[in-house]
This record gives C-alpha cells, structure tokens and sequence, in this order.
C-alpha cells in the first residue's frame, strides 16, 4: 500500500515533472530568471511630434502625391466618375418614379388580383382561418424563410461582433466573470423575483398559445416568440445567468435555431416539386378551425417563434455583457 507524500514533496519528484511536461503546464522561464514588472509606455510629446513629421516627410518622398502624373489622372477620374454615377442614379430613380401608377387608379396593383384571391380563396388553398398566417406560411412561405435566416444571420454578426472570451476574467478584461454576473443588477431583489415568479410562467403560457393558435387567429410564430422572448428576459433580469443557464444556454440556442430553420426548410422543400397554385400538395389541410389544421402552418409558426425567441434573448443577452 503506497504511503501519502505532502504537495511540496511530490512537485520535486520526477513522475510530476513528467506530469508537466506531458500536459504542458510548466513554464520554463519561472523561477529561472529575473523577472520585473514592466512599466507603461509613455512616448515624450515633441518626441512623438517629430516622429510624425519624419513620417509624413517620409510618405511624401515616396508617393510624392502632390507631382505623381497618375495620383493626378486617377484623382480626376475619381471625382468625374462619381458625378456621373449619382447622375445615372437620379435619372434611374426619376425614370422609375415616372412610370408609377396615379395615385387612386383603380387598376392599380394594390387592388389587382392577388390581394382578392388572398381573401377569396385563401382559407380554401391553406386551411387557415387567420388570412395573413395563410399568406406568409402558404403563399409566401420561402419568404418568410428568409427572414427567420436574417434573424440568425443577425444574431450570429452580434455574437461576433460583442462576445467576449469566457477565458480571460473580470469586468475590465476583454472577459467576464460569472461572479460578477449581477452586478449591475438588483441583488436578490425580492420585488423584482416574487413578480417574475408570478409573471414569467403565464407570459410563456401565453406566448406558446399564441404560436400554437396562429393559423386560427390573430398571432403566430414572430408575435409569439416575442412573447416568450420577453419572458425569458425577465426571468434573467431577476435571477441571473446562474438559474437562468440551467435551461437556456448558448448551446440551447443553436441548437433550436438550427432544428427550427432545418425543420422549416425540410416542410417546404415539397413545394419544389408540387408547385405553388393549381396543383395539390401532398399535406392534407384538415378541418378549418380545428387545433390541427392549415396543412403544415402549425409546423412552420412553431419553428419561427423558436428562431424569434432565441434570437431576442441572444440580442439583449450580448447587448447586456456580451456572453452567455
């Protein structure tokens, strides 16, 4: 039976600097040599002028840009080229605006014959008593794709651009820390977390029936995931990233997100093959007014206000600190 060694004996032994060595953690330099604190770079003021008059000296030799003949010839080209670009844009835009239909028209296209087959056959094609729901998850559903993909692409640009380094700590870092997670927030306020107890069950009640009866009535999956979205956000402003990861972390996200526009494009790739009007889909539409109905709409809201959800919890999550 091995006997146990004290920490300072087992760092001198050899089996531990091969520990080190395999892992690398050891720092060769430490305890080796001599080691000072560095102090702050401060550059003398007519030091600092005279390096950026020899600079600019410097960049004057070498462009030379007040005789350079081609610095000359581009810098007229330049400026010619853009009056005639924005002239061209005027023309094109006034050229445009000519061609508008008078205002009142009754041929116009906003009372052409889309906005009537919407309305007349509407519930007829899609199966969905909520008109707009039938128009942009039926008629314009690839559409409305596109933006739940420019929610994520949105949501992916923040979390480049704001997102911090887990590895590095404290609040004056390029990092974070999660003990200092509240500490611009109310510190165990009772108010604020008895209200969101109370609040934040029925607020994602709410949210998840207005998805869920979008195809039946006024809602659906961008109003209700916004409801959630709000629910989510009071919950972490009253308790904190600690409680509020335990459910919905950055992994959760992405996750969701990536199911919920999979799922979405997958409902749709059927319409690749079957057309838009005039011919049947394979999707029965069911009874109108029943929970269970409008073909796929059901489906798709759910993925939407999965996507619109996350991303307004991401968006306030980065704005806020910037990680998870």
């Amino acid at each position: 039976m091995s006997r146990k060694v004290s920490r300072e004996k087992y760092e001198k032994t050899v089996s531990y600097r091969l520990k080190q060595w395999y892992e690398g953690t050891k720092d060769p330099f430490l305890g080796e040599v001599e080691m000072k604190s560095q102090k702050a770079f401060s550059e003398d003021v007519n030091a600092k002028g005279k390096r950026m008059r020899e600079k600019k000296r410097m960049l004057a030799r070498i462009y030379d840009t007040g005789n350079n003949a081609e610095m000359k010839i581009f810098a007229k080209f330049y400026r010619v080229s853009s009056v005639l670009f924005c002239v061209l844009l005027v023309f094109m835009l006034l050229t445009a605006v000519s061609w508008l239909p008078t205002f009142g028209e009754p041929d116009n296209p906003v009372n052409n014959e889309v906005a009537a087959r919407y309305i007349e056959n509407g519930l007829q094609e899609t199966g969905a008593i909520n008109i707009v729901t039938g128009m942009i998850l039926d008629y314009r559903a690839f559409d409305t794709l596109g933006e739940s993909h420019v929610l994520f692409i949105a949501t992916c640009a923040v979390l480049i651009l704001l997102r911090l380094d887990k590895s590095t700590k404290g609040s004056h870092g390029m990092g974070y820390d999660m003990e200092e997670d509240r500490l611009y927030e109310p510190k165990n306020d009772v108010i604020l977390q008895t209200v969101a107890r109370i609040l934040v069950p029925p607020i994602v009640i709410f949210g998840i029936y207005v998805i869920l009866g979008g195809h039946l009535g006024p809602g659906g999956g961008f109003s209700g995931g916004a409801v959630i979205g709000a629910g989510l956000i009071l919950y972490v402003n009253a308790f904190g990233f600690a409680k509020t990861e335990r459910f919905f972390n950055e992994k959760t996200y992405k996750r969701l997100s990536f199911c919920a526009l999979g799922c979405y494009c997958m409902s749709k790739c059927y319409s690749f093959y079957t057309g838009a009007n005039h011919i049947e889909s394979v999707i029965p539409l069911g009874t109108p007014g029943a929970i269970l109905s409008s073909g796929l709409i059901l489906v798709l809201n759910i993925c939407v206000g999965l996507v619109v959800a996350g991303t307004m919890y991401t968006f306030y999550v980065m704005f806020r600190k910037g990680a998870y």
